[in-house]
Formats: structure tokens, C-alpha cells, sequence
């Protein structure tokens, strides 16, 4: 074996490649330019404007040519990082600390689940029956029979379904609730299109009740025209706040003829009732709560359901899988169903475009939720309200600490420091004096609120957990 140097100097000449770049010796570039008749480099960027470009070099540490020395840098690297396994968070906003049981990660470790992208319906027989079994499990909770493979995230599904009710409808407008997670917002308007586009689906904002953070309903009433495609709204909210008007919501979307579209976090499935029987006519949401890890650039897996009505079935982006009898009574057959309205099966002309990153989730999803079963999710989310609860009473018991919209949340609750002449910045930066990651501070992105922030509280949080946060934010406040 060639000895190589540990020296972290680079080492340069036209002969010596890049220890990962093996197409970065002089010889090998200058014959692939040949090949496409360029004479440099830098005939490869002419199209991007100068002053696009960097004019200087990049200031980089030396290369690091030794696998040793680059291991050793890149686990100094990490270990910088704050993990919430190390360190109490009441982090939430989109991506929770749920409980994930060990089967889960074991299941979709397993080589016929977590290396195949694509398959045939005989080689892919038991990953399609398990994707079969995360729809349906997950028809059953939201209360419809419709329900596509996951897409990229809660945002991309909202965005798809808005798209699928402009499609059914031909309007141009939406309703979105002022409650729904910004993020998630800002990822639907990238799906309604800028104003100078053709497909472009204008985006109308409805506000909410100051006190009990529910749609206000005569806003809505007041926005809706012939024009408007679908109301959508969340419940939870983003906020946190159960929608208890959701019936109501979906009565005034009907009486104007558009489509109803609520946005749900599973795990509240097993306490209340699924969109399909609030009047939902399209359901989207997270699939994350459902056995998958947090984690950063990676996937959370977005779901997308409806009545099983052909005009909706016809109108979706996703792949979706059915079950067919055999010549075998006790056999069932699984396969892709209407592979050619997606962008598998026509590219751009598909509905919409849609990708396979998040499959495994919904693997993981399968084995969760039939681990779970009803009397499990319906104990689950006893316990998240339970736990919630329980911290909004030893939250409110602290002098000048309010909790806002008190009634109807289910996981996570606003936190007002307005009367303790406190900022969230300087409460959070005294919490992780304590080992803690406070709440999402809400001053930025819904600043009539003052200064509060979203703390989320699941099934992880024990109440000892609940009561170092409850006497950690009492130290602060006071000081």
C-alpha cells in the first residue's frame, strides 16, 4: 500500500489529484475540456454575470489529507452541536420530540426496506404492502378513504392540495389562516406561483379571535368570493389551538363552492375527531409525529388525503398504491396506481412534481402507527394533554407569566413574559444557564402577541421534567 503523507500542508503540482477530487489533476480536466471543445474553466461560468462571481480565493483551512486527521476534525466539529437528547428542549413549531420505539428504527434498518429506491410490484411486493398499510392506517385516523404517498413536508402537501383545489375548482385564490405556521406559508407561496405567473393562486389572509386564538369567522366570511379556490386552515393551529369552529369553517367554504382544506398533526387523532368528519373535503399534514427522529435537512414526510371520489383521485401529484384480489383467494396483490398523472409517469406535464426522499418514513409510519393501534393513540394523546396541561397550571402559577389562548390546546401553548418586564431573549438565554432550550419566540412573526414564545410539552416531558422548567423560568424572571 502507497504511503501518504499526514501532513496537513497542501501538496501541489499538475501530477497530485485532490484526495477526493481524483478529476482534479491538471491532465484529466484538460481532456475533459477537449472532449466538450471549452478551452478553460472558466468558459464553463461565462453565462453567470461577473459580478455574480467570486474574484478572490476561498479562505479554507489547509486540506486535511489524512483520514485520521479529517476524522478526528469533523467529530470536533459535531460535538459542538446541542443535541435535545443532551439538553431539556420544549422546542416544537413543526418538528417535535416524540418518543420513537426502538421497532421502528429496527424495521426500516432492515436491507429490503432501507436500500431499494425502485422496484418491480413482484421484487417490491412487501414494500408496497407496507406502504399500503401506512395509507390506509392513516385513512383510518384522518377519517377519509383517499390517501397518497407522502411528499417531501407538511408545507409541500399544503401546497399540492391548494394547487389540487385550484385545479378542481378553476379559481385563483386561497384563504389561509393567519394561525398557520409561517414556514409553512412561505413554502405554500413558492407552490402559488409569483403575481407574472400563468398558474399564479393569489394568497388572502384570515385573521383570528385576540382570545381564544380560533378563526374569526366573520373575517372569513367577509373574504370569500367565487373566486377563492379553498380555505385552509391548521389544528392544531400553529399556535397550538384546536380549530372548534372547523365545522363551521368547512359550512361557509361549501355555501361559496370551494374546497376545505385543514391541515391536522396526527397524534391528536386518538382524542378528537379527523378532518373527514369536520368537513374536510382534502387533509394534509405531518408525518414526523409518527416514529420518525427529528433531524435537520433529512425529510419529515408530509401526507395528503381526501374522499375517495375519483375528481380528487385524478387530481393528485403522489404516487399511490392499491390492493388487488389474485387468482389466489388468500393472496393479495400491491402495485402503483395512476402512475401516469405524476411526474414519474409524465415529468412536467405531471399535476405536480413529486420525489421519493420520505418513503422510508412512511415505512416507519406503518410499523408506529400498528404498534400504537387505537387504544394506544387514544392514551398518547390523553397524555400529551395531560403533560400540557399540567405545565400551563405551573407556568401560570409564576408571577407575570400568562398563557394565552388557555383553552382547547393539545401539545404546544403560547408563554406571555409581558408582565414580568422580561424579553423572551433574555428569558430563553437564562434557561440555558439551566440545560434548557426554551420555547420558539414569537415576537418576530406574530408580534401582537408581545413577548411570547411557543413551548412545546409531549409524551417525553415528565412532570419533573415540566417543574425544572416551571422553577427555572420563576429564577429568571425574578432576577
Amino acid at each position: 500500500m502507497a504511503h501518504r503523507s499526514t501532513t496537513t500542508e497542501p501538496m501541489t503540482g499538475p501530477h497530485v489529484a485532490h484526495p477526493y477530487m481524483p478529476n482534479s489533476v491538471a491532465a484529466t480536466q484538460d481532456e475533459m475540456l477537449a472532449s466538450i471543445g471549452a478551452g478553460s474553466i472558466e468558459e464553463l461560468f461565462a453565462q453567470i454575470p461577473a459580478d455574480h462571481r467570486l474574484s478572490r480565493p476561498l479562505e479554507l483551512p489547509p486540506q486535511l489529507r489524512s483520514e485520521v486527521a479529517l476524522s478526528r476534525h469533523v467529530r470536533q466539529l459535531l460535538q459542538r452541536n446541542e443535541s435535545c437528547e443532551r439538553t431539556l428542549s420544549f422546542l416544537g413549531a413543526g418538528c417535535w420530540q416524540h418518543h420513537v420505539p426502538a421497532i421502528c428504527d429496527e424495521i426500516i434498518s432492515r436491507a429490503e426496506f432501507l436500500t431499494p429506491i425502485w422496484g418491480t410490484p413482484s421484487s417490491d411486493l412487501g414494500r408496497y404492502q407496507a406502504l399500503f398499510e401506512f395509507t390506509s392506517q392513516l385513512g383510518e385516523l384522518l377519517d377519509l378513504d383517499f390517501v397518497g404517498l407522502p411528499v417531501y413536508s407538511y408545507g409541500c402537501a399544503a401546497g399540492h392540495a391548494i394547487r389540487m383545489a385550484a385545479r378542481l375548482t378553476g379559481r385563483d385564490q386561497v384563504l389561509i389562516a393567519r394561525t398557520a405556521d409561517p414556514q409553512r406559508v412561505e413554502v405554500i407561496a413558492n407552490y402559488c406561483e409569483p403575481a407574472n405567473m400563468a398558474g399564479r393562486i393569489e394568497m388572502t389572509t384570515v385573521g383570528y379571535e385576540p382570545t381564544t386564538g380560533l378563526i374569526d369567522l366573520s373575517s372569513l366570511s367577509s373574504a370569500i368570493s367565487d373566486r377563492t379556490a379553498a380555505v385552509y386552515f391548521e389544528s392544531p393551529s400553529f399556535l397550538g389551538v384546536l380549530e372548534s369552529q372547523a365545522a363551521e369553517v368547512a359550512a361557509i367554504a361549501r355555501a361559496h363552492g370551494a374546497e376545505t382544506i385543514i391541515g391536522v398533526d396526527p397524534i391528536t387523532l386518538g382524542v378528537i375527531a379527523g378532518p373527514g368528519a369536520l368537513g374536510a373535503d382534502l387533509a394534509v399534514g405531518t408525518t414526523q409525529t409518527l416514529g420518525v427522529h427529528m433531524n435537520c435537512g433529512g425529510g419529515a414526510g408530509g401526507f395528503i388525503a381526501s374522499r375517495d371520489e375519483e375528481r380528487y383521485a385524478r387530481l393528485y401529484p403522489t404516487l399511490n398504491v392499491s390492493a388487488c384480489a389474485t387468482r389466489d383467494p388468500a393472496r393479495i396483490g400491491y402495485g402503483m396506481t395512476l402512475m401516469e398523472q405524476s411526474s414519474y409517469g409524465s415529468r412536467e406535464l405531471g399535476n405536480d412534481w413529486t420525489g421519493t426522499s420520505v418513503y422510508l418514513w412512511a415505512i416507519a409510519g406503518a410499523v408506529y402507527m400498528a404498534l400504537l393501534g387505537p387504544v394506544g393513540f387514544r392514551e398518547l394523546g390523553e397524555l400529551n394533554l395531560a403533560r400540557s396541561h399540567y405545565a400551563a397550571g405551573r407556568l401560570t402559577d409564576i408571577p407575570g407569566v400568562e398563557v394565552r389562548f388557555p383553552n382547547g390546546f393539545f401539545k404546544e401553548l403560547v408563554v406571555n413574559f409581558d408582565q414580568t418586564g422580561k424579553s423572551v431573549t433574555e428569558v430563553h438565554a437564562g434557561l440555558r444557564s439551566h440545560n434548557i432550550f426554551g420555547g420558539l419566540a414569537l415576537t418576530g412573526s406574530f408580534p401582537e402577541l408581545g413577548e411570547s414564545a411557543l413551548y412545546a410539552i409531549t409524551e417525553i416531558h415528565t412532570q419533573q421534567d415540566i417543574d425544572t422548567l416551571a422553577d427555572a423560568i420563576a429564577q429568571e424572571v425574578t432576577r
